[in-house]
């Protein structure tokens, strides 16, 4: 539901929660002046004579009602919780004395049209029983009980027509038909509609005087062709991205119909048949009508009158830094013929451009350079009819529908087929989201191909940015992306690997347990050790101070021994409730799994929540005071965030330090894609805290011994090219192995698109010998086990000195040699 200030009336009517109790009658003041003075909604319907449903309104005063701005609305009879108000805007004034016709729907039968009317809406009213109120303001009502209807000022008269009609003043009129309407012969106001109105044969009039069938024009026509107005979409959209015509109404503008949408946000999109020629101005342009359904169809020649507005996906605060989408709102439209041509579909070429940049600030009333920047290319075809061919997908189908392509195959292609984010200053300008429209895409993967012709309607939508709604897609042909499998660990090797496992909980089934051990035996081989991120407490997401997490580990664990991997031990260190951030209630934390029969642990008592570890010398060698051990964990740098756990394990007599971490996520930054360029990274500054104080640690570590064997582990929320990663490995002290990868395989995460990173090992650069492997299984396929994909380095740990280190490795492998099957 969208919450806009400019939609703040139909987000009120559609949260509003009532009940619809038995009616107590009104307490309104009487009208003075405008009133309605008959109600009709059997037009044609099977006997009608009249071809229309229609409101009359009246002046009783002796000066002129001005109406700009006013509506007619109408509600259904029995209306439920989520029936809304329909809106007809009015426009003009009601002369003394003098009648004012609004025309509402029209139906297949009768014979006589209406004189011509002061105003048309699209209302289909029921024929028998409903409400029409008089409203002095265009946002819908909100009221669904007689009382609240006549406790709202914005009412100036109210009609409950017919005996089920449950908003009404007093009493409601006698129920009518189709050959019947509601009428006020004395213009009185007592607030008993029984009592005001009468029924009998329709008698519409207008401004005019006329009446149906009377029509003082030398030559007749009772129902004139609708013109154009001064104003055409281009005129509309403008050259940036901001309307020149916000805020106002316009009157006919001409379109065609090129696609409906009738769930959501719904609407229809129109197109100028004649463009400008100018780049800058898009010649389509979105038609939001609120909770009714269009009633238009695709190849209908339409004039649409209505107000202007720019919604902006998220909400109006000036934090959301999404651009906005141009509209016409509250729209009366006239239907010139149906069964057009389409326009033909642009195939979309956006240049390698991204952006202009505003130096943080607002690019919404730069004028659009669509020769020179994506965004602005994207942005000028708006609303438009437009054409991917071979479309290459770059981001898996998501649980909302939506899939990532590119038009830009060109562009930093992966070895797998996505698209690679390698810096801020390259953000692949040719990725587009992709959504259902009136077509539904396929569920994709990425590098599959929708071959032939896409093709939709251009918006921009929240959580990605400009959008294609899909009016026909092309057939799907799968890449043949497969989920890859590490090699397995020697004899000599430590492996140690890092998995988010997306807020795993005892809460979840089974099935994401088994899916979550299938992958560490099947495909990570089972490391030594496992660094786990975002495992939650025993009861999930139940915000009751539970922060224990016993459960999640032993049916994890369990779960792998029954997919035929070892037997794992955990380490790990219960939070403070609610204190390391994540979903409230759900306490996530860092963590190690480790096969006891390849590795050890060195347990060291004392380590809690808030007990910092610290790097102490025992028989010369770096040592844990505490282990497991959290690292500085009252510092600010972690608040609201996960603390990082380090452990000390020994293999084959050799001490490593094994650091798990999860970093502060990105929530809060400004859109890539939005208003603000270049965007704010605001939760990058908490990060470069928290990378200073893990290389704190790693320095310290390395001051008491220098040949330590150290591995950071997890994931850090940030690319391998961030200011955060850079921090990290400032100094040399270790070595981000992602960074060592060829440019084209540093991913293990696809957001919007991108093939990216987030999560990463680093490891002491001291260690020279290890093989390191980002294991995909998730991140680029649709269905997922978790959005991040495992990574796993297996090393040969050092013994702390170089000489010593050339004859046990060779001692290692030549028993290696014998040992092979």
């Amino acid at each position: 539901m969208r919450t806009t200030p400019l939609r703040a009336g139909l987000a009120a009517a559609a949260a509003t929660v009532v009940s619809i109790a038995s009616a107590t009658p009104a307490t309104a003041a009487p009208s003075q002046d405008a009133l309605i003075a008959e109600v009709y909604g059997g037009g044609g319907n099977s006997g009608a004579v009249l071809t229309q449903d229609f409101v009359e309104l009246a002046n009783r005063a002796s000066a002129p009602v001005a109406v700009d701005g006013w509506s007619v609305q109408y509600l259904p009879a029995s209306a439920s919780a989520a029936s809304q108000w329909q809106v007809t805007p009015l426009a003009g004034s009601i002369a003394p004395n003098a009648r004012y016709l609004v025309a509402q729907a029209k139906g297949a039968g009768g014979t006589t049209a209406l004189p011509t009317p002061d105003a048309t809406g699209t209302i289909a009213m029921a024929a028998g029983a409903g409400t029409v109120a008089l409203v002095s303001g265009a946002q819908p009502l909100t009221c669904k009980t007689a009382a609240d209807c006549a406790a709202d000022p914005r009412v100036k008269d109210l009609v409950g027509y017919g005996a089920t009609a449950v908003v009404r003043e007093g009493s409601p009129t006698a129920t009518l038909t189709s050959t019947t309407s509601a009428a006020r012969p004395q213009l009185v106001d007592s607030d008993d509609n029984a009592a005001d109105f009468t029924t009998g044969a329709p008698t519409p009039v207008n401004t005019r005087g006329e009446g149906a069938g009377q029509n003082p024009d030398p030559d007749p026509d009772p129902d004139p062709d609708p013109q154009p107005g001064d104003k055409r979409v281009r005129d509309i959209q403008g050259a940036t991205r901001i309307s020149p015509l916000l805020g106002q109404k316009v009157t006919g503008v001409p379109g065609v119909v090129t696609a409906t949408r009738a769930t959501g946000d719904r609407g229809y999109w129109i197109q100028d048949t004649q463009p400008d020629g100018d780049p800058r101005t898009s010649e389509g342009v979105f038609v939001y009508t609120g909770d009714a359904a269009p009633t238009v169809q695709p190849g209908d020649s339409v004039l649409v009158s209505g107000t202007i507005a720019e919604y902006r996906p998220g909400g109006a605060e000036a934090s959301n830094s999404n651009q906005t989408l141009t509209e016409i709102t509250a729209p009366t439209t006239s239907v010139l013929s149906s069964g057009n041509p389409l326009p033909a579909p642009e195939e979309l070429a956006p240049p390698a451009g991204y952006l202009p940049t505003a130096s943080g600030g607002s690019i919404e009333q730069l004028p659009l350079e669509p020769d020179r920047y994506a965004l602005d290319y994207f942005e000028s075809r708006e609303g438009m009819l437009v054409e991917v061919v071979d479309a290459r997908v770059t981001g898996p189908t998501n649980n909302f529908g939506e899939t990532w392509i590119t038009t830009r195959p060109q562009d930093n292609p992966t070895a797998r087929g996505g698209t690679i984010y390698l810096g801020y200053d390259q953000p692949n300008p040719g990725r587009l989201k992709a959504k259902a429209g009136s077509a539904t895409p396929p569920v994709s993967d990425v590098g599959d191909v929708w071959s032939g012709s896409t093709v939709g309607n251009l918006e921009y939508t929240n959580y990605g940015g400009y959008t294609l709604a899909t009016k026909s897609v092309g057939a799907h042909a799968p890449g043949g992306t497969k989920p890859e499998v590490s090699d397995a660990t020697g004899r000599h090797e430590l492996s140690v690997a890092t998995y988010n496992v997306e807020n795993l909980a005892a809460t979840n089934d089974q099935a994401k347990f088994d899916r979550l051990a299938a992958a560490v035996v099947a495909n990570l081989r089972s490391p030594d050790v496992v660094v786990l991120e975002e495992i939650q407490d025993d009861n999930g997401t139940t915000n009751d101070g539970t922060v224990t997490a016993g459960v999640t580990y032993q049916r994890f664990t369990d779960a792998i021994v029954a997919k035929g991997g070892p037997r794992y031990q955990w380490r790990q260190i219960d939070p403070v409730n609610n204190a390391d951030g994540g979903a409230p209630g759900g306490n996530i934390r860092v963590g190690f799994l480790f096969n006891p029969g390849r590795v050890s642990f060195v347990d060291r008592a004392g380590g809690d929540a808030t007990t910092p570890v610290s790097v102490v010398r025992s028989r010369g060698r770096a040592a844990l005071s505490v282990s497991p051990g959290r690292i500085e964990p009252a510092n600010e740098a972690w608040d609201a965030s996960r603390k990082p756990l380090v452990g000390e394990f020994t293999f084959l007599g050799r001490t490593v330090f094994v650091v798990a971490n999860h970093f502060n996520s990105k929530g809060g930054d400004q859109a890539m894609h939005g208003r603000y360029q270049e965007p704010v990274r605001s939760s990058e500054e908490q990060r470069l805290k928290q990378a200073a104080l893990l290389k704190g640690f790693v320095d310290g570590v390395k001051a008491v011994d220098r040949g330590a064997n150290v591995v950071l582990a997890g994931d850090l929320n940030d690319y391998q090219f961030s200011p955060v990663v850079r921090k990290l490995t400032e100094g040399g002290q270790v070595v981000d192995l992602m960074s060592t990868l060829p440019a084209n395989e540093r991913y293990s995460y696809v957001y919007e698109g991108n093939s990216q990173t987030l999560d990463h090992i680093l490891l002491s650069s001291n260690v020279k010998r290890y093989r390191y492997d980002v294991v995909r299984i998730n991140a680029e396929f649709a269905d997922q086990a978790s959005d991040h994909d495992p990574q796993v380095v297996k090393i040969r740990p050092s013994t702390g000195n170089q000489l010593l280190d050339h004859l046990v490795f060779g001692l290692e492998d030549l028993a290696d040699l014998f040992h092979r099957p």
